[in-house]
């Protein structure tokens, strides 16, 4: 037997498990798992991406400088601020590594997104799970569980997969009671889909302590290019830049990246059928006995009423071709998570709900 063993917390670590995509016997389901755009991605992406495709061959610039100003260019922020990453996922691993470790601990709510625990046992510190309130950030529980050895604390906003939202004051409330050698972060990865919203830029700019998360791959639809990015204190920014690698993003992902964040038109547009079609999805899941939270992302939380509801309604929604997210790993056992699709999306969904008869 071998003798060469992990580093401590890396076995704690349970396998992450993205959305169902397939369903057997059936060709092209109707995925609503991942919180994916159901559009795509902007055409002036895809032109982009196949106008880049011929320079394969070369090596990507290592600096991002053009996807960096186009980001600082559409949302008013200082480029030199601002850290782009494979998707937002590797700059919460860069926090990680670069600001907690053994005997440090790393807060999160109860229902978060599931890599703020994956990326803290990875670098050696100790998460820390903190009760929400009725689903939603309790910012009150957050700053009881902050301890001397407290080294950043997350937080979703617009949260996944509970879709809900605290406001800027709490927000604000949270980044003041936290002491000076401690990070928060925001993880923006829904913010475009909440109009008017910066996603915590202006918090960043006000403070020393908060970090900003964004992502492409839920408005932009540009999951398979995998491009995230950070707005934080130049400070941060440059500590985070010692610990990526220096290509980590591919020619093919800046280009298309760039052309997506730049083509504010097509965002707006998805925003505003997503609003429309999660008002829809919601009133009629409502209508037939099935509550959920408001929500600001792109997907509704269904609560079904216990875990073997829930499960029947999954495995009936799957009858039909449709493919939706138990969220039992996020501590939520009853409920199942539903993306947004189009209009045609919708009623797909609602007509099969109607026929399911277990709601209890």
């Amino acid at each position: 037997m071998t003798q060469i063993r992990p580093q401590p917390g890396i076995m704690d670590i349970g396998l992450y498990q993205g959305g169902g995509a397939s369903i057997a016997g059936q060709e092209r389901p109707l995925k609503l798992s991942s919180n994916e755009n159901p559009f795509g991605p902007s055409p002036a992406a895809v032109a982009a991406v196949r106008a880049a495709v011929g320079d394969m061959h070369l090596y990507p610039p290592t600096d991002h400088a053009g996807l960096r100003a186009a980001i600082g260019a559409v949302h008013g922020l200082d480029p030199d601020r601002i850290i782009c990453g494979v998707g937002s996922d590797e700059i919460i691993t860069f926090l990680c590594q670069a600001y907690a470790g053994p005997g440090d601990e790393v807060l999160h709510t109860e229902h978060g997104f599931l890599m703020y625990r994956i990326s803290a046992l990875a670098a050696g510190a100790t998460p820390v799970v903190v009760p929400e309130a009725a689903r939603r950030v309790d910012v009150d529980a957050l700053l009881d569980r902050v301890t001397s050895r407290t080294r950043l604390v997350f937080i979703a906003n617009p949260n996944n997969p509970t879709g809900t939202m605290i406001g800027a004051d709490d927000v604000a409330r949270l980044a003041d009671g936290l002491p000076v050698d401690c990070l928060l972060i925001l993880d923006g990865a829904y913010a475009e889909y909440v109009d008017g919203y910066d996603g915590g830029a202006a918090l960043v700019e006000a403070r020393g302590n908060v970090v900003m998360t964004r992502t492409f791959s839920k408005i932009y639809g540009l999951g398979g290019l995998r491009v995230g990015w950070g707005y934080a204190p130049r400070a941060i920014i440059d500590v985070l830049t010692r610990v990526r690698g220096p290509f980590n993003l591919s020619t093919l992902a800046l280009a298309g990246a760039e052309a997506a964040v730049r083509d504010t038109g097509y965002v707006n547009q998805c925003r505003a059928v997503n609003t429309a079609q999660r008002a829809r999805l919601a009133e009629g899941m409502a209508a037939l006995g099935v509550p959920s939270d408001p929500s600001q992302g792109n997907f509704i939380l269904c609560r079904m009423g216990d875990a073997a509801t829930a499960k029947a309604a999954d495995a009936h929604l799957k009858s039909k071709g449709i493919i939706v997210r138990l969220v039992a790993g996020y501590g939520l056992p009853d409920c199942l998570r539903i993306t947004v699709g189009s209009e045609v999306d919708v009623s797909r969904v609602l007509d099969a709900m109607a026929d399911f008869g277990g709601v209890a």
